[in-house]
């Protein structure tokens, strides 16, 4: 069944809303924020254990808050891509994620009590596979895009690795809180292109073998991505750092491999519809 404009909004809005969720989450652990609620999770201090008391519990509070409503979204729209029996691997994608849900709300709660590295890992690794189950149902959801837009997308990745690069944790600039959300906006952001680039090669690029470069390209780019945004929610130590700065490297190199493919190749899409559409 084809997916009105609604529907793809309100999927597009489930990733904005996910990434932004991660991304305060990341703010949140890097402040020490949901230490303020430690010994009354699910409560937290300030009247009746509700409203915030000072800026740190404001921080827990509003990312709670996000959380929940980021929550309801990502089933209500599950739940209505399924009552409209819209395409089967959208629906999968976004299942997948809700699935997810409960498992992720208990980490969070972990991360409030526990705070150790590896819960919190955990936390970032499980909302990682929600966002990218949303972000796979948002791509598939969209009309497939023409062969300059697909170069843009890939371009904004290329030009926005560099900025990585210089975020890289430790490295050039102190990580504060600040300074590890920008850092992983960017990242998803960068993770966001090269999922896109990947999924709509097939229908842009007309060579076969060609297309077939450009996904396998864009998918270790995402791979590599979401690595090191896993890496960063590490304590770092030695020369952690400088094999995070090396995967950054590598994303750029990888980034422009499919530019330049995508730039080299004039490419009509073809009137497919949906890439790999039932």
């Amino acid at each position: 069944m084809s997916i009105d404009i609604r529907l793809r909004r309100l999927i597009a809005a489930s990733t904005l809303l996910t990434g932004v969720l991660m991304v305060l989450g990341v703010y949140t652990a890097a402040a020490g924020a949901g230490l303020t609620c430690a010994g009354r999770w699910p409560f937290c201090d300030g009247y009746l254990g509700l409203f915030p008391a000072n800026w740190s519990s404001f921080i827990e509070w509003f990312h709670r808050f996000v959380a929940m409503i980021t929550g309801i979204i990502i089933l209500g729209t599950t739940v209505t891509a399924w009552r409209r029996r819209i395409e089967r691997r959208i629906r999968i994608a976004l299942a997948g994620s809700t699935v997810l849900l409960p498992s992720q709300i208990i980490l969070g709660a972990l991360t409030v009590t526990t705070y150790e590295w590896v819960i919190l890992t955990a936390h970032f690794l499980t909302a990682s596979l929600i966002f990218t189950g949303v972000v796979l149902a948002t791509v598939w959801s969209q009309p497939v895009v023409n062969r300059s837009t697909l170069f843009r997308i890939g371009t904004l990745a290329m030009v926005a690795t560099p900025i990585l690069i210089l975020l890289t944790p430790h490295a050039f600039i102190i990580f504060d809180p600040t300074v590890q959300s920008v850092y992983y906006a960017v990242g998803l952001m960068i993770y966001t292109a090269v999922i896109t680039i990947g999924a709509w090669a097939p229908s842009v690029v007309d060579d076969s073998n060609s297309a077939w470069r450009v996904r396998m390209t864009a998918s270790l780019a995402a791979a590599t991505m979401i690595g090191l945004l896993i890496i960063g929610r590490q304590v770092y130590a030695g020369m952690l750092q400088y094999l995070s700065m090396g995967g950054s490297l590598f994303i750029l190199a990888l980034t422009i491999g499919a530019v330049v493919t995508l730039r080299r190749k004039d490419t009509h899409p073809p009137s497919r519809g949906i890439p790999g559409g039932d």
